[in-house]
This record gives structure tokens, C-alpha cells and sequence, in this order.
């Protein structure tokens, strides 16, 4: 019976989990480029039951033995496996912002934290007080050259970002030039599911996700300016999942009470009589 009590808890951990997950990705439903996580269970190795003793033995020419019927399989509970991220593209919505960018396609901005170079797909930024391109927490975004500095655009300049990446400053009337500043740094990764969120829109790469390298090609995603790319949290989906994280969390709180219940008329009833 003991055996029970563990089994009907580390259901309640895992639908626990399940439940983070959710209430997270439902937190998060409004965050430009935000990826939803789905939190993985399994079951722990099942046992094969037998008796020790059989009712008879088994003849054979040489005389007999005991006989051991398979009784059946014991489940012995389920844990977290692991959190990993979905990476569907999330919707567009239109901006008319020239700092707001959204990739249609695989692929992360790349930004200058104190930790290092971090990727994102929140292409929500402004231009800071540098006339530098900058994410809303003050990250630099990167150009193939380094930043992306834009001190003109602060003096009443406009520019534009082709599909490409690539960032200029529209032609005055005086010079009817346009002047190529970069093109942004937009990268992919060998196995970008392994990817590490790091808070705040940010990834980084681990071992198995490797380092960063810049998408060319057909590799490369399109970069649409005046755009976001809204979160691929669906809402529906997710109530239904936290409806049934509820009553899986309610049914194994349940066996647990089941369990506690024999247990108590056990002590308190069989050892008595005894």
C-alpha cells in the first residue's frame, strides 16, 4: 500500500510540472516572438510480478520444480522527462514601425548581452540614445559588422531593411544616395531544439544545439520590417491542457486518499482484531 503513496505523487509532481509549463506559456501569450514549452512525462521501468510460490509444481523426466506464474506488470509511477520548446512560427501582426521586425522562417536575431552574444525572436526594438539598434532592454542588435548605428536616423533621417537583412539609410534630396550601413546577423543552429532560454526573449546554445552560424541561402529567413511576430501560444489549446493537467493532478490525489483510507482500517481495524 506504501507503494501507492509514491505512485499517486509523483503523478501529482508531474501534472505539477505540466502545469508550470502551461501557466507560463499562458503568461506569456502576449510576448512578440515568444516560443510555447510542453513539459514531457514518462513512466518509470515497470516491474514483472511473480509469486515466489506456485499451487504445484511443474513435472518434467528429470523429476519437478517449483513453478512461478507471471502475475502481471507493476507500474511504479511517472515522472518530468523533459521541457522542451515548440519553434512554430508565430502569426504577424502589422506595426508600420520601422524598428519592429518579425523572421519568416527559422532563424534568431543575434544581441550583445553582458553574458556574450544571445539570440532572440522578439524583433521589437527602438534605436537608443546612441543612434544604436537596440532591443527594449538595451541589448545592442548585431550587424555582420558589428553593431547597427544608426546616429542619422536621430537627426530626422529614415532607413529601411530589405528581406535580406540588409539595413540603409534612405537618400536625401541634396545627395540622392543611399548609404548601406549592415545587414543584420541572423543565424540558425544545427539542432535548434536543444536551444537554452535565458529569460527576456533570449536564447543561448548548448552542446548538443552547437554554436551559432549565419544563415545564408536558403537557410536564411526573410526579414520583414513594420511587422512583429506574435507568440505561437494557441489559448484554447492551452485551457484544454490545463483542464486536463486538473483532473489527472485530481485523480491521483485521489488514489493517494484511497490509499491512506486501506491504511488506516489496516492499523486501526485488522491489527486490532489481531
Amino acid at each position: 500500500m506504501i507503494r501507492g503513496w509514491y505512485i499517486g505523487s509523483s503523478g501529482m509532481n508531474a501534472q505539477q510540472n505540466r502545469l508550470d509549463t502551461i501557466s507560463n506559456n499562458l503568461a506569456n501569450v502576449d510576448t512578440a516572438g515568444f516560443k510555447k514549452d510542453v513539459s514531457v512525462s514518462k513512466s518509470f521501468p515497470e516491474l514483472l510480478v511473480r509469486r515466489t510460490k506456485a499451487d504445484g509444481v511443474l513435472q518434467n523426466p528429470f523429476g519437478s520444480s517449483d513453478a512461478a506464474p507471471i502475475i502481471g506488470k507493476l507500474g511504479l509511477g511517472v515522472e518530468t522527462n523533459e521541457n522542451f520548446t515548440e519553434f512554430e512560427q508565430g502569426s504577424f501582426r502589422v506595426t508600420d514601425e520601422p524598428t519592429d521586425f518579425a523572421l519568416d522562417g527559422q532563424g534568431f536575431f543575434a544581441v550583445e548581452t553582458p553574458l556574450g552574444e544571445r539570440y532572440t525572436r522578439n524583433g521589437n526594438f527602438i534605436v537608443g540614445k546612441e543612434g544604436i539598434l537596440e532591443t527594449k532592454d538595451g541589448y545592442p542588435v548585431l550587424g555582420e559588422n558589428g553593431y547597427i548605428r544608426l546616429e542619422k536616423v536621430l537627426e530626422g533621417a529614415k532607413f529601411n531593411v530589405n528581406e535580406d537583412g540588409v539595413v540603409q539609410i534612405n537618400a536625401r534630396e541634396d545627395d540622392g544616395t543611399d548609404e548601406i550601413v549592415d545587414r543584420m546577423k541572423i543565424v540558425r543552429f544545427d539542432n535548434e531544439r536543444y536551444l537554452k532560454k535565458m529569460g527576456n526573449s533570449l536564447w543561448c546554445p548548448t552542446d548538443v544545439s552547437g554554436n551559432a552560424y549565419i544563415a545564408e541561402g536558403g537557410e536564411r529567413p526573410r526579414a520583414l520590417q513594420g511587422l512583429m511576430e506574435t507568440s505561437n501560444v494557441n489559448v484554447v489549446e492551452e485551457m484544454v491542457r490545463m483542464i486536463e493537467v486538473n483532473r489527472a493532478y485530481e485523480a491521483s490525489q485521489k488514489t493517494i486518499q484511497s490509499e491512506d483510507s486501506m491504511m488506516s482500517t489496516l492499523w486501526n481495524k485488522v491489527a486490532l482484531a489481531r
